[in-house]
């Protein structure tokens, strides 16, 4: 903890970034033997909330940049775990969905995972993981580039 008690912008980034690649590092190990990474799995959760949607929403629902999103959209298709067409509303528009088999994938992935998110949650009080995902929510939001201004990613 700091002197004084007060928490500096730095600590807060160094302490996000620090749970963040715990987090990440510790997802990637638990899909190893899948050759599925966490942002992969990212990307299946959320077909599996809402199939169907298109690319554009995707990005949106991830919170990642369409350029990764498609990357990785690409090495899914190409193992049979999502198919990609185009929207039947807007033609230039790609319509992503589970396929069975990635369907079947994301709920293995789930049950494997369930460890990792119970001691996730086993870390906090019930209240406190509510207002932990507020607060996250916040911190995104905050930190999104505002309309116009185009994201940079750092190294």
């Amino acid at each position: 903890m700091p002197r004084g008690g007060m928490t500096s912008g730095r600590e807060v980034a160094r302490a996000l970034r620090a749970a963040y690649l715990a987090l990440h590092r510790q997802t990637n190990a638990c899909f190893a033997e899948d050759g599925v990474t966490a942002d992969q799995f990212v990307l299946l959760a959320a077909l599996a909330d809402a199939d169907g949607v298109t690319q554009q929403e995707l990005v949106r629902r991830v919170g990642s940049d369409p350029n990764t999103v498609r990357a990785m959209l690409l090495l899914l298709e190409g193992r049979g775990l999502v198919s990609r067409e185009r929207h039947p509303a807007d033609g230039r528009a790609r319509r992503v969905t589970l396929t069975r088999k990635g369907r079947r994938l994301f709920e293995q992935l789930l049950t494997r995972s369930e460890g990792l998110r119970a001691r996730l949650l086993a870390a906090f009080r019930p209240e406190e993981v509510t207002a932990l995902v507020v607060f996250l929510h916040r911190v995104a939001e905050v930190m999104a580039p505002a309309v116009g201004q185009r994201s940079r990613t750092a190294g």
